[in-house]
Formats: C-alpha cells, sequence, structure tokens
C-alpha cells in the first residue's frame, strides 16, 4: 500500500502529460537522432509529396513548363533559366522531373494501396481458415509467383492501356503482382496470430470469424504491413521508370522519369544531363523508400527496438 501511494503522491506531482505539441519536437529530434538515414529518407519523400500535389511551387520560372517546347533552347546545359539544361525538344528538363514527380508517387502509393489491401485480405483468410481453403489459395498464388513478372506487367499494361488508361493499368498490372508474393507474409504472421489465447477467448465468447479476423488478427499486422508498403513505394517507382524506359509505361507527353531516361539515350554523349539528373532522382527516390522502411522497422518491432 505504501508503495502504491508513493508512485500515486509520484504521478500527481509530475502532473498531467505534456501536450502533443510539445512531444511531437522531442520525438522527431529522438527519431532523427535515431536513426539520421531514415529522416533523409523521410525528409524526400515529403519533399516528393509536395512536388507531386503542389508542383507550381517548385517551378517559379516562366521557362519552367513541363510541355513548353523551344527548338531554340534544345540541348542547353544547366543554366540560370534552366536550372538542369533542356531536352532535344527545348523542354526544361527541372520542370518535367518535378512533374513527373506526380506520376511516379500516383503510381507508387496507389500500386501500394492496391496491393496491400488485397495482399491482406487474401493472408488473413487464408491463414485463419487454413485447411483445404488454404492449400487450393496458396496453389493458385503459386501459380502467379511462378508467371514472369515483367511479361505479365507488359501484356496487362497493353491489354488494358487503351481502355482504363496508362497509370491505371501499371497500377493494376503491378498490384496483382505484388499482391501475390506479398499475401504469404501476411498469411505466416496469421497462421500465428489465429492460435494466440484471445482469437480462443473470442471464439469462446461466440464472435464470428469476420470480426475476430477484423479486431484481433488485422490490426496485429499493421507494423508488418506498414515498413513493407514504405519499401514497396520505391519498387514500384522503380518498376515504373523500367516500364517507361522500355516504352511500356506513361505514354508522352505526360512526364516520366523513366521515358526522360530512354529519350536520353541517343544524346548521351552530346548531352549527358539529361540522363544524369532523372537518373539521380529515381536513385534517390528508392534510396529514400527503403531508408525510411528500414527505420521504421527498426522502431516498430520490438525485438529491434532497444538494439538503438
Amino acid at each position: 500500500m505504501a508503495t502504491e501511494a508513493r508512485a500515486l503522491d509520484d504521478s500527481y506531482r509530475l502532473g498531467p502529460p505534456a501536450p502533443f505539441y510539445r512531444r511531437y519536437p522531442v520525438a522527431l529530434w529522438r527519431f532523427i537522432r535515431h536513426y539520421p538515414l531514415g529522416a533523409f529518407g523521410a525528409f524526400f519523400v515529403v519533399v516528393l509529396i509536395l512536388m507531386a500535389a503542389v508542383p507550381a511551387i517548385f517551378t517559379p520560372l516562366e521557362a519552367q513548363d513541363p510541355l513548353r517546347q523551344s527548338i531554340g533552347d534544345r540541348l542547353q546545359a544547366p543554366s540560370a533559366s534552366h536550372w538542369f539544361g533542356t531536352d532535344e525538344l527545348g523542354r526544361d528538363l527541372y520542370a518535367r522531373i518535378v512533374f513527373g514527380a506526380r506520376t511516379s508517387i500516383i503510381i507508387g502509393f496507389g500500386v501500394v494501396l492496391l496491393s496491400k489491401a488485397l495482399s491482406v485480405v487474401l493472408g488473413t483468410i487464408s491463414g485463419y481458415y487454413g485447411g483445404l481453403f488454404d492449400t487450393l489459395l496458396q496453389r493458385i498464388i503459386d501459380i502467379g509467383i511462378a508467371v514472369p513478372g515483367l511479361v505479365f506487367i507488359i501484356l496487362v499494361v497493353q491489354t488494358l492501356a487503351g481502355r482504363i488508361g496508362d497509370m491505371l493499368a501499371i497500377v493494376l498490372s503491378l498490384s496483382l503482382l505484388i499482391a501475390t508474393s506479398s499475401s504469404r507474409t501476411i498469411r505466416g504472421v496469421a497462421l500465428s496470430l489465429t492460435t494466440e489465447q484471445y482469437v480462443d477467448a473470442a471464439r469462446a465468447l461466440g464472435a464470428h470469424d469476420v470480426r475476430i479476423m477484423a479486431r484481433h488478427i488485422v490490426p496485429n499486422l499493421f507494423a508488418i504491413v506498414i515498413v513493407s508498403a514504405s519499401i514497396l513505394v520505391g519498387n514500384a517507382v522503380l518498376i515504373e521508370s523500367s516500364l517507361s524506359f522500355l516504352g511500356y509505361g506513361v505514354q508522352p507527353p505526360t512526364p516520366s522519369w523513366g521515358r526522360m531516361l530512354n529519350d536520353a539515350r541517343q544524346q548521351l554523349v552530346r548531352a549527358p544531363h539529361l540522363a544524369i539528373f532523372p537518373g539521380l532522382v529515381i536513385f534517390l527516390t528508392v534510396y529514400s523508400f527503403n531508408m525510411l522502411g528500414d527505420a521504421l522497422r527498426d522502431r516498430l518491432d520490438p525485438r529491434l527496438r532497444g538494439s538503438r
């Protein structure tokens, strides 16, 4: 009793917890100090999202129009009027990179949202019910994993691009491809969660299967889903750039980083900046998402939290 009274007295003297606006800077500084690369990745991701949402903020000059052509200014080197130079049609490369962020972010986040939703549903149902249903579903997923990824994406994009648009076709094909392999991880975790005592207690109380999955299994998958999603965004951006480089991605005149690299192949000796800047942006984007994902994994995984 004396110990409990002393604890209550200490908590009373300490007062209520600090408000959010005071705790947030402390938590942010702690994250930056413990995970500097993750903080850099988070900063670059925020910049990319701002570029995608309001690109006009990053293109203040009148000449920085991504679709404005000026044959007299073609293949110019970086200068004060054209920060990253111009391409073979005289278009400002910096503006095209900024507006190309919208394509990459929409495809990257769209693929992650759709693929993670599909993988959580498939993996949770498969792991919860098990038995014959699990076996049949996993064999179907095996078939999906066995299909060559690039061939599948190109086939779906070429089939659906004219009907639903380039970006939506890319998002759909990448989501289906990623969801098949990602659902395996979700299934493994769901299998272990179904043996927990709180799941058995919910069954004993008469809870429906859908309620058990929605209230007791899916919330415990959030940490894994968030970490893998942050890494998958970078992978989706890289795959979209690869498709655009091969000519199967977003079609012109929509700015795309991969298509910029494709267009730069003919001018590598004369204008190397056409390949340097889009390639650098793709590298920083993938690197930032991967570093952010690693930091979130270390922060959210209780087994790794004490190692920092």
